[in-house]
């Protein structure tokens, strides 16, 4: 599956006219959990209306349709008008996917954009975990394909800085190297979302 939200991508994503390279402006823009939400919701499930992700999500459907339009000003979404008619106004997403260097906004002057970027990551890493427990509440209705496929590993490395980002690369080069090799609708075949969560920990 394309990447949901990321940080420091690997050259494999440079060019890629798909992923949405993320600056100061458009980052203060996505910075709120439910604009996060609703853009992964149109990425993962496609088109909606304001009403439908408002279902999903429960949430209600002015919010979401507030939302939509910052998102929308922020060049995240766009209007779909091959599926609106009338007054229904339908939401599809720009992009498949986001890059950005953590460690420049971490590091930037302005205390809002340190602040955002906190936003989005600890919102990445609640979607991880409430994407992880959906599996592991679910994974008994899957065939035994699946239930044999499936992996929750965690592994103890002692590293430089500099070998900890060339393994986060190579990872992220070895994953990318398995998109598109399935066609969509493939018998047999599902989306697999891919955590990776690479961090130090002290000794002591």
């Amino acid at each position: 599956m394309p990447p949901n939200e990321s940080e420091d991508r690997p050259a494999s994503y440079a060019d890629d006219p798909k992923i949405h390279h993320i600056d100061t402006r458009t980052l203060r823009g996505l910075a709120h959990p439910l604009r996060i939400r609703l853009l992964n919701a149109l990425r993962e499930f496609g088109p909606a209306t304001a009403s439908g992700l408002a279902d999903r999500l429960g949430e209600s459907s002015g919010a979401t349709s507030y939302h939509l339009r910052q998102l929308a000003a922020y060049g995240f979404v766009e209007d779909d008008p091959e599926r609106g008619k009338g007054r229904e106004r339908w939401w599809k997403a720009v992009h498949i996917g986001n890059t950005f260097s953590t460690s420049s906004f971490l590091e930037h002057p302005d205390a809002e954009v340190r602040g955002a970027v906190g936003v989005v990551l600890h919102e990445i890493a609640t979607t991880h975990g409430q994407e992880l427990n959906t599996w592991l509440g679910t994974m008994h209705e899957w065939p035994e394909e699946w239930r044999r496929a499936w992996e929750l590993s965690d592994f103890k490395l002692r590293l430089t800085p500099e070998l900890s980002q060339e393994l986060a690369e190579k990872m992220h080069e070895l994953v990318h190297s398995y998109q598109h090799r399935v066609p969509d609708g493939t018998e047999g075949s599902a989306v697999v979302r891919t955590h990776l969560h690479m961090f130090p920990r002290p000794t002591g």
